[in-house]
C-alpha cells in the first residue's frame, strides 16, 4: 500500500477486502497503516474507526498478537491527547473477545445435543468405543475444540490490555477495570492458573511504577484516589481468591493489601477493613493457625460493633464465633507452633496488632467486649466447661456431647471440630499436671476415649509435641508406661525450653499450688504474715456498736452517691458517643460527596489545563524543531569555516562575524591580531614591572619607622606573658605541695598497719616463692636431663648428616672448578676480540675529533666577521643620531650608563652578548671569555635588578635611586629593534 493514502481511503479498501472474502488482506492493509510515518500525524478521529475494524478482524482472526502490536501503537499516540478513545478501543476489544467465547459455547452446546441420536439410549456404540480409547465425555471434547482456543483468546486479550494499559495514570481506571474484568473471567471458569498468573502480572506492575517514576504520566501511590483504585482491585483478588479457594494466593494477596495500607495517608473505609479481617479469618481457618485466625475474628468483631447495623441475631452468631475461635486456640500455645519468629511478627503486622497475640488475651478480649452474654448457649457451656471450671477427670465426657451438637455439618462451626478437640486435650493435660505427678498412658487414653477424634498414636504425637516445643513439662517413660509432670522449685521458669513460652503462663487455674510457686512466693506469704502480725499487734481502735453502724451507713450512702453519679456520667456518655457516632458518619457522607465532587471538578479542569498544555507543547515543539534545523545548518557552515580558518593561520575570529568575512580581510584581520598581541605584552610586562617596583617601595618606606616600635611591643607583651606564666606556676607548685603534706599526714596514721600487712603479705609470698622455686629447679634439672639427652641425639645426627654434605661439598668444587677453567679460557677469548674493537672505535672517534675542530673553527671565523658587520651598523646608527642630539633631542638609549667608582668599567656588550670591538682591538680569545662571563651574570641575575651604582643626581628626594633607561630589562626582539 502506498504510505501517503488517506485514512478514509486505507478502511474503505479493508471493507471492499472484507467484502470479497480476503480478511487477511485486509488485516494487512490496516496493518501497514500503522507502520507509515503519517500514522502518528493523522487526526485520532480518523484513526479511531480504522483501530476498531482492525480489532474486529483481529478477534475474527483469532490474531493476538497482531492486535498487541496496533493498540501499544495506538496507545502511544493517544495517551497524551484523548484517554476516552483508548478505553472505547480496549473495551471494544474485550466485548468482542467474549462474544466470541459465549458464541463458542453455544455452539458446543448444540453440537452435543445434535450428537444424540436417541434420547432414551444412555450410550451409544460410537460414545462407548471413543470412552474407552480416550475416557473422555462427549461434551468435554467438543468443549475441547470449540471453546478452549477462544478461551484462550480471551485470556490473551485481557493480558494484551493490561500489557496495553500499565504504569500510566491517566489509563489507571480503566486498568483496574480490566484487571476485575479479568478477575470475574477466572472465577466465572475457574480457571486457577490463569487467576495465578494475572495475580504475578499485577504484583510486576505494581513493582515496575518506582522503576518509570520519571517518565510522563507515571504513577503515584501517594496520590489517594490512585490508591483506593488498587485497593479495591487488590480486594477483589483477595475474594477471588477465596471463592477458587487458592489460599496460598490469598495470603499473598493479603500481603499486598497489607503493603498498599501502610503506604496510605488516610485510614481505610470500616466496611473495607471488615471485609479484609474476614478474609484472614478464612485464610488462618485453613491453614489451621488456630491463634491467628481467633484474633482475625477478634479484629473483625471489633470493626462490626463500631459499625453498627447488624441485628441481634447477627450479633449474637458473630460473638459465638469470636468465643469458640479463642476456645479453640490450645493452653500455652503462643505465636506459630511450626514457623520461627519473623513469620509471627509478619502475621501480627497483617492483622495490625503491636505484640503477637496470645490464647488469654484474645479471651479477655472477647469478654470485655460482651461476648459472652451474646454467645449461644451451647458456647456458653463450652466456655465454663474449659474456663470455668476443673474437673479434668470428666472433662472429655462432659465436652464431647457439646462438641457434636455444635460442630454438626449443619452449623457454622463445624470447621472447628479439630481446633476444638486439641484445645480440649491441651486443656485436660494442662488440668492434669496441676493435680498429679505421674499418670499412666493408658488413664490418659481412658479419660480422652469419649472424643472420637483421637487414637492412641494421635495422643502420644500431641502430647510429645507439646514437651517439644515447651507448652508442657513432661516427661515419658515407655518402660513403665507413664507420664511424669516435671515439678523443679528451683528451675527458672524458662529453662526447660528457652524457646517456648514459661510454664506458668500456661496455668490459667490452679487447683493447688506446686512446689515451685511456693518458693517463688515464699517472700509473698511471709509480707502477708508480718501484715497479719502487725495488726494483731497494733490493732485498729475498736468503736462501739452504734459508731460502727453510723460508720458504715455513712460509707453506704457515699457510695449510693458516688454509683448514681457515675450512672448518671456512664447514661451521658452513652449518648454523646451514640450523637456523635451520628454527627461522624453524616459528615464522613458529606465529606464523601464534597470529595467526589472536588474531583469531579478537580479532574474536568486538569483535562482542560493538560489539553490546552497539550496544543501549546505542540506548537513550541514546532517551533523549536525548525529553529533547531536552522541552527544546524548554521553551525555546519561555521564549523566549517573554523577549520579552514585554523588550518590557515590560527586567527581568532568569532563564529557569528565568519560569514561576512572574505579572504583578505581575514589575512589582514590575523596580521593585525599578531601585532596586538606583541603591543599587549610588551605593555603588560612594563607596566607590571614598574607597579612592583612602586609598590615595594612604598612598602619599604612605611614599614622603616614601625619596626622598632613593634619590637618594643613585642618585647613588653612577650614580658608580661613570662611574669604571668611564672607566677601560675608557683601558686599552683605550692598548692600541689599543701595537698600532698595534707595526704601524707592524712595517711601516716595507717602507717603501723599498712606495715604490719605488708609483712604478712611478704612472709607468705616469700614462703611460696621458695616453694615454686624449689618446684622450678627440680622441673629444670629434670628438663635439662632430657636436653642433653636430645642433643646428644641430635650432635650424632648432624655429624652424620654433615660427612654426608662435606662428601658431596667436596664433588661440587671439583665441578665448580672444573667450569670455572672452561669459563675463564672463554672470557679472555672474549677481552682479546673486545680489545680489538675498542681500538677500532677508539681510532673513529679521532677522526671525528678532528673534523669537528675543524668545524668549530670556521663557525668561529663566522661569528667573528658577523661580529664586526654589526659593530659597524651601530656605529653607523650612532652617526645618523648625533645630530638629533645637538638640536636638543634626548636619545632613548645613552651612549655609556654609569659605572661604579670601586671597580673598573665592564666591557662594552653587543646586543648579542659579545664583547663590542671597536676595529682591530681585541682577538678571538678575548671576545669568547667576555661572552662567557656576559653569559653567566645574565644567568645569574636578572638585568632590572643588577646592583649598579648610579650617580647622586638620579636619586629623587627620598633616597631611592632611579634606573637609567638604559639598564631597564628589555626582551632580545626590542633590543634588537632599538
Amino acid at each position: 500500500m502506498a504510505p501517503f493514502t488517506k485514512p478514509e481511503a486505507v478502511l474503505k479498501q479493508a471493507e471492499g477486502l472484507v467484502s470479497v472474502g480476503q480478511t487477511h488482506a485486509a488485516l494487512q492493509s490496516l496493518t501497514e497503516m500503522f507502520t507509515s510515518k503519517r500514522f502518528r500525524s493523522t487526526p485520532l478521529t480518523a484513526l479511531e474507526p480504522i483501530l476498531l475494524r482492525f480489532v474486529e478482524l483481529c478477534v475474527d482472526m483469532r490474531k493476538g498478537r497482531t492486535a498487541k502490536e496496533g493498540l501499544m501503537q495506538y496507545k502511544n499516540i493517544a495517551q497524551n491527547t484523548s484517554v476516552a478513545s483508548i478505553e472505547v478501543v480496549i473495551q471494544r476489544f474485550l466485548a468482542l473477545a467474549d462474544a466470541k467465547v459465549q458464541q463458542a459455547q453455544e455452539k458446543a452446546d448444540k453440537a452435543v445435543a445434535v450428537d444424540v441420536d436417541d434420547l432414551e439410549a444412555s450410550e451409544t456404540p460410537e460414545s462407548i468405543l471413543l470412552g474407552a480409547v480416550s475416557g473422555d465425555q462427549s461434551k468435554d471434547r467438543t468443549d475441547r475444540a470449540l471453546v478452549t482456543p477462544w478461551l484462550k483468546f480471551l485470556w490473551e486479550s485481557y493480558r494484551t490490555s493490561l500489557e496495553t494499559l500499565k504504569n500510566n495514570a491517566r489509563l489507571e481506571v480503566i486498568y483496574q477495570q480490566v484487571a476485575q474484568q479479568a478477575f470475574r473471567f477466572c472465577l466465572k471458569h475457574q480457571r486457577k492458573v490463569e487467576f495465578r498468573r494475572l495475580c504475578e502480572t499485577l504484583r510486576l506492575h505494581l513493582s515496575n511504577v518506582a522503576k518509570y517514576a520519571h517518565q510522563a504520566h507515571s504513577i503515584n501511590l501517594s496520590d489517594p484516589e490512585i490508591l483506593q483504585h488498587h485497593l479495591d482491585t487488590r480486594f477483589a483478588q483477595l475474594n477471588t481468591s477465596v471463592e477458587l479457594e487458592l489460599w496460598q494466593e490469598a495470603f499473598r494477596s493479603v500481603e499486598d493489601i497489607h503493603n498498599l495500607f501502610t503506604m496510605a495517608k488516610k485510614a481505610p473505609r470500616p466496611a473495607m477493613m471488615a471485609n479484609y479481617y474476614e478474609k484472614l479469618t478464612k485464610i488462618f481457618l485453613t491453614s489451621g493457625n488456630s491463634l491467628y485466625h481467633a484474633a482475625a475474628w477478634g479484629r473483625y468483631y471489633a470493626v462490626v460493633t463500631s459499625i453498627g447495623g447488624k441485628s441481634d441475631e447477627e450479633m449474637s452468631r458473630l460473638a459465638g464465633q469470636v468465643l469458640v475461635s479463642a476456645l479453640a486456640v490450645p493452653v500455652g500455645q503462643h505465636g506459630d507452633e511450626d514457623d520461627g519468629r519473623s513469620k509471627s511478627t509478619r502475621l501480627t503486622a497483617l492483622l495490625g496488632l503491636s505484640k503477637a497475640p496470645t490464647r488469654a488475651g484474645l479471651l479477655k478480649d472477647a469478654l470485655s467486649r460482651d461476648v459472652l452474654r451474646l454467645s449461644p448457649t451451647p458456647i456458653k457451656t463450652l466456655y465454663n466447661l474449659l474456663e470455668a471450671s476443673f474437673d479434668p477427670l470428666t472433662l472429655c465426657a462432659s465436652t464431647a456431647p457439646i462438641l457434636a451438637t455444635l460442630c454438626a455439618s449443619d452449623t457454622p462451626y463445624a470447621g472447628y471440630r479439630p481446633l476444638l478437640s486439641r484445645a480440649l486435650l491441651s486443656r485436660l493435660l494442662s488440668q492434669l499436671s496441676q493435680v498429679y505427678s505421674t499418670i499412666k498412658v493408658g488413664t490418659l487414653l481412658d479419660l480422652v476415649k469419649p472424643l472420637d477424634d483421637f487414637g492412641p498414636e494421635q495422643v502420644e504425637a500431641y502430647f510429645m509435641g507439646c514437651a517439644r516445643r515447651g507448652e508442657l513439662r513432661i516427661r515419658v517413660d515407655h518402660a513403665t508406661e507413664t507420664i511424669s509432670f516435671i515439678d523443679e522449685p528451683f528451675s527458672h521458669p524458662d529453662e526447660y525450653n528457652a524457646a517456648g513460652p514459661s510454664t506458668s503462663s500456661l496455668r490459667d487455674t490452679t487447683i493447688q499450688p506446686s512446689s515451685t510457686e511456693l518458693v517463688r512466693s515464699r517472700l509473698s506469704s511471709l509480707a502477708t504474715v508480718l501484715h497479719n502480725a502487725l495488726c494483731v499487734i497494733d490493732p485498729a481502735p475498736v468503736l462501739s456498736p452504734e459508731e460502727e453502724a453510723a460508720r458504715q451507713a455513712a460509707q453506704f450512702a457515699e457510695l449510693v452517691v458516688a454509683a448514681n453519679a457515675e450512672r448518671r456520667a456512664l447514661s451521658l456518655r452513652k449518648a454523646l458517643v451514640a450523637r456523635r457516632r451520628e454527627l461522624l458518619s453524616e459528615l464522613s457522607v458529606r465529606k464523601e460527596k464534597e470529595e467526589a465532587s472536588r474531583r469531579a471538578e478537580f479532574t474536568r479542569a486538569k483535562k482542560l489545563i493538560e489539553e490546552q498544555k497539550e496544543k501549546e507543547d505542540a506548537k513550541k515543539k514546532e517551533i523549536e524543531r525548525a529553529r533547531r534545523e536552522i541552527e544546524t545548518i548554521r553551525s555546519e557552515e561555521a564549523k566549517k569555516l573554523a577549520q579552514d580558518l585554523m588550518k590557515r593561520g590560527g586567527l581568532k575570529v568569532s563564529i557569528a562575524d565568519m560569514e561576512d568575512l572574505s579572504k583578505d580581510r581575514l589575512m589582514r584581520l590575523q596580521v593585525e591580531q599578531l601585532e596586538k598581541e606583541k603591543k599587549d605584552l610588551n605593555e603588560r610586562l612594563r607596566i607590571a614591572a614598574k607597579r612592583i617596583d612602586h609598590t615595594e617601595r612604598a612598602y619599604r618606606k612605611e614599614e622603616r619607622p614601625l619596626l622598632t616600635q613593634d619590637y618594643a611591643d613585642q618585647q613588653a607583651a612577650d614580658r608580661t606573658t613570662f611574669e604571668q606564666l611564672q607566677k601560675a606556676r608557683i601558686e599552683n607548685s605550692l598548692t600541689a605541695h599543701n595537698q600532698g603534706l595534707a595526704s601524707k599526714k592524712r595517711l601516716g596514721r595507717m602507717q603501723d598497719e599498712f606495715t604490719a600487712h605488708r609483712e604478712t603479705l611478704v612472709a607468705a609470698r616469700t614462703e611460696e616463692y621458695q616453694r615454686q622455686t624449689a618446684s622450678a629447679a627440680k622441673k629444670i634439672e629434670e628438663e635439662k636431663e632430657k636436653q642433653r639427652k636430645a642433643y646428644a641425639a641430635q650432635q650424632e645426627v648432624e655429624r652424620k648428616e654433615r660427612e654426608e654434605a662435606e662428601a658431596a661439598a667436596r664433588k661440587a668444587e671439583e665441578e665448580h672448578l672444573r667450569a670455572e677453567a672452561e669459563q675463564r679460557a672463554a672470557e679472555e677469548a672474549e677481552a682479546a676480540q673486545k680489545r680489538q674493537e675498542e681500538e677500532r672505535v677508539a681510532e673513529q672517534r679521532r677522526q671525528r675529533e678532528l673534523e669537528r675542530a675543524a668545524a668549530l673553527e670556521e663557525a668561529r671565523k663566522r661569528a667573528q666577521r658577523e661580529q664586526e658587520a654589526e659593530e659597524r651598523a651601530r656605529m653607523r646608527s650612532q652617526a645618523r643620531t648625533t645630530p638629533a642630539a645637538e638640536s636638543g633631542w634626548r636619545p632613548r638609549v645613552p651612549p655609556q650608563a654609569p659605572q661604579r667608582t670601586q671597580s673598573p668599567a665592564p666591557s662594552p656588550v653587543s646586543a648579542t652578548g659579545l664583547p663590542k670591538s671597536g676595529g682591530a682591538s681585541g682577538g678571538w680569545r678575548e671576545r669568547a671569555a667576555a661572552k662567557q662571563a656576559g653569559a653567566h651574570t645574565a644567568a645569574t641575575s636578572s638585568p632590572a635588578t643588577t646592583n649598579v651604582a648610579l650617580p647622586e643626581s638620579n636619586r629623587n628626594t627620598d633616597g631611592f635611586e632611579t634606573v637609567p633607561e638604559k639598564m631597564m630589562w628589555r626582551s632580545k626582539r626590542v633590543q634588537n629593534q632599538a
